[in-house]
């Protein structure tokens, strides 16, 4: 039965619902331009992105395609130019300076690339994990060990950094991270400066925080064997989300990925570098409305009045 007039006003009084509702992570149309020497870089171009509470996602892109600054903002060391960014509830854009310091420090953690910047070398791995703690103003007896037993780096809790590998330190980084409980995790880059195996023993212990602690982890990487190791995928292309690889567990316990193409709130999409090549697409294409698709294809040429 169609509604009534009545019916249809109602509905269009009632407001709309916030893009990204109450999810852990919102970014709405966010940009973010940097001014140096008199040349404005535009980073990220009205990004859009959704992250549930307790999701294990990572970001990948090109270089300069934007992800590192958008982990900058997420993280709080960055301020964005317009738009919305959105942690936990917190609004990003709008914070005091004294609010981003105790967001900073209670409500996201972060992980380095670089194993160095994230231990102080002269303190014990027992010692590190208890800094943050002892900064916030609120230590607790045995987490630091807690948490190094959890991501299996216990026998290290009275090493200093030159006593341990590359993934030790990355491990003990971790706890590090996780010490004031936040609610996020953000690592740039962690398994950038080690093996495949190493990796491996990293990618692990992030994801034991994530299901064990129930913390949301982001991870930025360019490496595909991490990546591939996520529920979520989340490609970006100069400045904005581009695509999303999605991993669910199929009827016989294979893992079935499946990717698709962002569309963003006014209709943009950015179609798949290779596909573009492939059938020469360039500045136009043509588009028809089928029964159950939007059928894309390369514009026709335009016959010649000579």
């Amino acid at each position: 039965m169609n509604p009534t007039l009545s019916e249809l006003e109602a509905k269009a009084r009632r407001p709309a619902a916030a893009f990204g509702g109450d999810a852990h992570i919102v970014c709405d149309n966010l940009v973010r331009i940097y001014k140096t020497e008199g040349v404005e870089v535009v980073a990220l171009q009205g990004l859009d992105l959704v992250i549930d509470k307790g999701e294990l996602v990572a970001i990948v892109g090109a270089s300069g395609s934007g992800k590192s600054t958008l982990l900058n903002v997420l993280s709080g060391l960055d301020v964005p130019t317009a738009g919305v960014a959105r942690v936990a509830g917190m609004d990003l854009l709008s914070m005091s300076a004294k609010d981003r310091l105790r967001y900073r420090r209670s409500v996201v953690g972060f992980i380095w690339q670089q194993t160095a910047r994230n231990l102080l070398p002269y303190l014990t791995a027992r010692e590190n994990v208890e800094l943050p703690m002892r900064l916030a103003g609120t230590p607790r007896k045995g987490r630091a060990l807690e948490l190094l037993e959890l991501l299996g780096v216990a026998s290290c809790a009275g090493r200093r950094t030159p006593e341990m590998s590359g993934g030790e330190q990355q491990r003990v980084a971790i706890a590090v991270a996780l010490a004031n409980s936040p609610q996020l995790i953000l690592a740039d880059e962690p398994t950038g400066e080690l093996d495949s195996e190493t990796s491996e023993q990293v990618f692990d212990a992030l994801r034991k925080a994530n299901r064990e602690l129930g913390v949301t982890v982001t991870i930025v990487t360019h490496d595909p064997l991490v990546s591939e190791q996520v529920d979520r995928t989340v490609g970006i292309r100069d400045g904005r989300t581009s695509s999303e690889t999605l991993r669910r567990e199929g009827a016989e316990g294979q893992i079935i990925a499946e990717e698709y193409a962002v569309l963003d709130r006014v209709g943009r999409l950015q179609l798949p570098r290779d596909f573009m090549n492939a059938l020469e697409m360039e500045r136009r294409v043509r588009l028809e409305l089928e029964s159950d698709h939007i059928g894309v294809w390369p514009a026709r040429e335009e016959p010649s009045n000579d």
